[in-house]
């Protein structure tokens, strides 16, 4: 079979279309993005027919997904780790709906937050939904897991999850393809009330949920992606949950492994699994990529077993990602993380491209705002968080999506005012427009900032579902035409942009101040490709 050099992203979106993937739905955010991407892309599912699409928010990409299943698809919904908070609504209550076709809830976490404002483990999250969790070590496995992933949902009647990390989404590795699948035909449910969560129906079906926990445990127990290699020196024994088994494996070359260790790559845990190695061995270290999910299981509330080692007691570090360097310390072998890095590859903070419209908008606020205290200006998740940092330093928080004009409210409320917030264009859609409901049902003195680029930015240039519908959303939900103001952020428009805003400002109500003008990064590859086209 042909063999690929994938990203882990992209081995999920091929595996995902070799399986007979009917649909993805998705939101970008990194480190998920490129999955979606991939099959936006991919002339395969493009033959196909498969749908791949740009959702307004997590909540709508989980809830087209689960539309999918119910029609008798196979569908996939991909989003970032905090982006499941936003589809937990649905996430959660589709383990109890279950689903027709085969549906697979794709969530990359981010340790370490390179590229988030936390560190949290969907595990948790999969573990109370109370259904199937797989987890790779590698890009095949993460493509062989997608295969498995959507017989599992469909044997079962239930979603599963495919959790991975940064790292295994954005290295690349060889993937051997399997066979393709055909697509599963148009079948409604065989209980047409299957997804009526009343309390009646749903008390059933979360019954058969609970039922279902022992085979899914059986299932993990007889799983290939669920690994135990038997090693004589039983002093230690390792656990490691799917990357890091690689941490493990770079410390000890040519697979020579001193100690039992056990790989997990599918929940619920293999408690028989689990069981042999505590009592075989003195005592256990616990590798795994986020919270200390199977170490809490194994110390329990009383902890008076066997010693149990890794983030909890200090063996590991309790945040941050693990590498090969922090598993090796913890085993006791060579510290290798070598010399300090020479200043001259020292990281250096990220700034605004060379001619991004947000860099004059926030030019044109901080002069408007001169005359007021500071601390007042709310803002939001995309590019332009960047204008917290030197020199613009123009914005006082960065929380969740939506939450700067849901807070400049609450602010507003307590007595700061105007409070000031700033949103971006695919942010505002995502998850703002409804608190800019509230500001304009209350009256409050806040001045929402939309910075319009025309583009989500921020993960590479994807479609904004806002595109030429703000002004309109905005009017719609309220605001009053007069305090609907556009400007165009260039340097030349400075002085007629920092006048308005003051206007703004003195105004005691609700007023959006839309900032216009196209990502440069989306503009030059725009150009590059009409000047490709028309030479």
């Amino acid at each position: 079979m042909q063999k690929l050099l994938l990203l882990g992203d992209e081995a999920i979106a091929l595996g995902a279309i070799d399986s007979g993937l009917s649909g993805v739905y998705a939101y970008p955010g990194t480190p998920s993005t490129e999955i979606t991407e991939y099959i936006v892309n991919s002339a395969i599912a493009k033959q196909k027919g498969v749908k791949a699409k740009w959702c307004t928010n997590e909540k709508t990409a989980m809830e087209a997904a689960l539309g999918m299943s119910y029609a008798g698809k196979r569908a996939m919904v991909c989003m970032k780790h905090v982006g499941l908070n936003v589809a937990a609504d649905g996430f959660i209550n589709s383990a109890i709906t279950g689903v027709n076709g085969g549906l697979i809830v794709v969530v990359a976490d981010d340790p370490s937050m390179h590229s988030s404002q936390n560190e949290q483990d969907s595990r948790f999250y999969g573990k109370f939904a109370l259904i199937p969790i797989f987890e790779p070590f590698s890009q095949q496995e993460a493509y062989n897991m997608v295969h498995y992933g959507f017989e599992i949902s469909e044997k079962y009647n239930v979603p599963v999850m495919l959790r991975i990390t940064t790292r295994m989404a954005h290295s690349r590795a060889g993937v051997v393809r399997k066979f393709e699948k055909e697509q599963n035909l148009l079948k409604l449910p065989s209980n047409l009330k299957q997804f009526i969560l009343l309390p009646v129906i749903a008390k059933k079906n979360y019954r058969k949920l609970l039922d279902n926990q022992v085979k899914f445990e059986n299932e993990a127990e007889i799983s290939n992606f669920n690994k135990y290699f038997n090693v004589k020196d039983k002093s230690k024994g390792l656990i490691a949950c799917g990357i890091a088994y690689n941490y493990i494996m770079e410390n000890y070359q040519n697979n020579n492994l001193p100690y039992p260790l056990l790989v997990i790559g599918q929940h619920p845990v293999p408690r028989k699994m689990i069981q042999k190695i505590y009592s075989e061995c003195s005592e256990i270290y616990v590798f795994e990529d986020g919270y200390p999910l199977i170490e809490e299981l194994l110390k329990g509330i009383l902890n008076i077993g066997k010693p149990i080692h890794g983030r909890l007691d200090g063996t590991l570090p309790r945040n941050g990602e693990l590498t090969p360097n922090n598993v090796a310390v913890a085993l006791g072998l060579e510290d290798t993380y070598g010399q300090a890095v020479p200043a001259v590859v020292a990281p250096r903070p990220p700034s605004l491209c060379k001619g991004c419209p947000h860099n004059d908008t926030f030019l044109a606020l901080n002069e408007a705002l001169k005359d007021y205290s500071k601390g007042r200006v709310f803002s939001d998740i995309g590019c332009y968080t960047l204008g917290a940092l030197p020199p613009l330093e123009s914005i006082n928080s960065c929380v969740d999506m939506g939450a700067s004009i849901t807070m400049a409210y609450g602010a507003s409320d307590a007595g700061l005012t105007p409070a000031i917030a700033v949103i971006g264009d695919s942010t505002f859609t995502h998850s703002g427009m409804t608190g800019l409901l509230d500001c304009a049902t209350h009256k409050a003195n806040v001045k929402v900032f939309i910075l319009d680029n025309f583009t989500t930015g921020m993960t590479g240039g994807q479609p904004s579902a806002a595109l030429n519908k703000i002004d309109a959303i905005c009017l719609g939900v309220g605001i009053e035409p007069e305090h609907l103001r556009v400007l165009k952020p260039l340097p030349k428009n400075h002085d007629e942009n920092v006048k308005i805003i003051k206007e703004e400002l003195a105004y005691n109500g609700p007023s959006v101040i839309i900032t216009r003008r196209e990502c440069i990064i989306t503009l030059d590859k725009r150009m590059r490709e009409k000047f490709i086209k028309h030479n």
